[in-house]
């Protein structure tokens, strides 16, 4: 069964840890999607999947962090800089291994170019920096991975849905109704349509002169206005639950074979 960090004593603590040794830590952000979707959804997405595993997941949930990079700055959109951030999961792990969990699964509710390359560098550096424990492992899972339909919306051609599209709607639909508006506002169509093809077209990069020294600045482009990325007017709660039980099915399997090892 899911054992949860945030509800346990001390005593709780000594005897998890006896029976398993898998530690699950949600994370999310803080950020704008469109008018429908409420700044909270990624924290949703990450934090709901192993609560509703329930009985069949053995492992610990940690409590989700909230807070993480988006890239964009529309209005709402709170940024941890990628280091910050990495730094903060850094400390978090290290101390989940100081309290002898051995296997330990990072699920973002929030992917992200930037913040994906963060965490996989600073995982990759506690490992280094602690051969002793060579025994532990570290996975980045994305709950959207967990999903074959929603790699299916993502994979759409020519135009895919990502953020605050079909899927994420639906599952905001399924879990937290009562957080979804009506109102479904869009970017102008040849805006919507360049952030459905690319999802990281909204961020423009520049130099201030090109040579192959310099650093280019990158950032959101002034003429998104919404930043929906799909098709939100397709979602509907019927495919939310199928979305959530896929990856509710797909966290499950990912933490047996973890905890299988250990047998």
């Amino acid at each position: 069964m899911a054992y949860f960090l945030d509800e346990m004593t001390v005593k709780d603590m000594m005897e998890v840890i006896s029976k398993t040794t898998t530690i699950i830590l949600p994370v999310g952000v803080v950020e704008q999607h469109g008018y429908h979707l409420p700044l909270s959804t990624d924290y949703h997405n990450a934090n709901e999947v192993p609560r509703r595993a329930g009985e069949r997941l053995n492992a610990v949930v940690a409590p989700t962090v909230p807070y993480s990079y988006s890239g964009g700055d529309l209005p709402g959109t709170i940024n941890v800089s990628p280091q910050v951030f990495s730094l903060l999961i850094m400390d978090i792990c290290l101390e989940f291994v100081r309290n002898g969990f051995k296997d330990i699964v990072i699920l973002l509710g929030h992917g992200g170019t930037d913040n994906k390359i963060a965490l996989n560098n600073c995982l990759q550096m506690i490992m280094k920096r602690m051969p002793e424990n060579s025994d532990v492992t570290f996975s980045l899972v994305e709950v959207v991975m967990l999903s074959t339909t929603c790699q299916e919306y993502f994979n759409m051609e020519p135009e895919h849905d990502f953020h605050a599209g079909l899927a994420e709607t639906s599952l905001m639909m399924f879990w937290k109704p009562e957080l979804v508006r009506e109102e479904i506002v869009m970017d102008e169509p040849d805006i919507s349509k360049l952030m459905r093809t690319d999802q990281d077209w909204f961020e423009l990069s520049e130099k201030p002169f090109d040579h192959d020294y310099v650093i280019p600045r990158k950032f959101q482009r002034k003429e998104i206005k919404v930043g929906v990325m799909g098709f939100p007017e397709k979602a509907n709660i019927k495919i939310g639950e199928k979305i959530c039980n896929e990856m509710v099915d797909g966290l499950v399997e990912y933490v047996n074979i973890l905890n299988g090892r250990r047998q």
